[in-house]
This record gives structure tokens, C-alpha cells and sequence, in this order.
């Protein structure tokens, strides 16, 4: 088993909701959040794969609950799958209202991420191998949604 000492599988960031960010309602703009959220997925594959990366898909964007001005949103990123050149980000958004010292789990969405080159070709990422029973069903979930994506053709 290889160790890890930087946990370049997973990565957690934060950043406190300001009123630039509000819509019309009040909340915060769903726009903003997939803006996080793609930075979020672009810095941990980047992370696991130790090159740059693009976005090939966004996946399941689950919008569970609105986010109100002035909470900490907190993005709990973990690579959960690789193919030959991709890779499968999962990420749990966490909005914490810093008063009432209360949280809730407002999103989660997968990115899968392709790895480039200094030719800026897709190019190989070091491959995971599950070893927790959790990250085996996180690969597993992963696996089957890139099987349906390739079955309907949309990768």
C-alpha cells in the first residue's frame, strides 16, 4: 500500500457567501456555486493527478437546499474513480451559519475531470485502488455512473 502523506486524494476548501454573490431571492446565485464547485473539482484532480485539468462533465448537481448570504460554505472534495485518463471528483458542499453554529449539507455533484499534458493532450493519471470499505462503494457508485455516461454516449 502506497502512503500518502498529503492525501492528494482529497481536498477541502472554503469561502464565506457575500452579498455579491445573491440572486434575485436572496440567496446565494447557482451560478456562483457551480463556479466553486468546478474550482473546487479542477484543484483536487489537479491535486491527484499532479498536472492540469479540464472539465468533461458535471454530473447529478443536486441543489438540496437554498444558501443564505453569510454562511460558510465548505466543499468536501475526494476523487472517487480513474479511467486511463480521467477522473470521477465527488463533492459534498457543507453550509455552516456562523451565529447559530448550525450546518447543513446544501449540494453534492461529481466532476469527471481529464487530465493534460504539457502538450495539452489528455494524458495518463496514477490509478486508485480502493481500499476502505467506503471508498470501495464510492468506486463502485463512480464505475456505474461512467458505464451508463458511455452507454448513452455522452463521454
Amino acid at each position: 500500500m502506497t502512503v500518502d502523506p498529503l492525501n492528494t486524494r482529497n481536498l477541502q476548501m472554503s469561502v464565506l457567501v457575500t452579498p455579491d454573490m445573491a440572486n434575485f431571492s436572496g440567496h446565494m446565485h447557482g451560478g456562483d456555486l457551480l463556479k466553486y464547485l468546478d474550482r473546487v473539482a479542477y484543484a483536487c484532480a489537479m491535486r491527484y493527478a499532479a498536472c492540469h485539468v479540464v472539465t468533461l462533465s458535471v454530473d447529478k448537481v443536486l441543489f438540496k437546499q437554498p444558501i443564505f448570504i453569510g454562511e460558510l460554505l465548505t466543499f468536501l472534495a475526494t476523487v472517487n474513480y480513474t479511467g486511463k485518463t480521467s477522473l470521477e471528483v465527488g463533492i459534498k458542499v457543507i453550509s455552516e451559519n456562523l451565529i447559530e453554529k448550525s450546518i447543513r449539507h446544501t449540494n453534492s455533484c461529481y466532476f469527471t475531470m481529464v487530465a493534460l499534458g504539457e502538450d495539452s493532450k489528455p494524458t495518463k493519471v496514477p490509478p486508485f485502488v480502493p481500499s476502505t470499505p467506503e471508498e470501495k462503494g464510492r468506486y463502485d457508485r463512480a464505475k456505474k455512473r461512467r458505464e451508463q455516461m458511455l452507454k448513452h454516449g455522452k463521454a
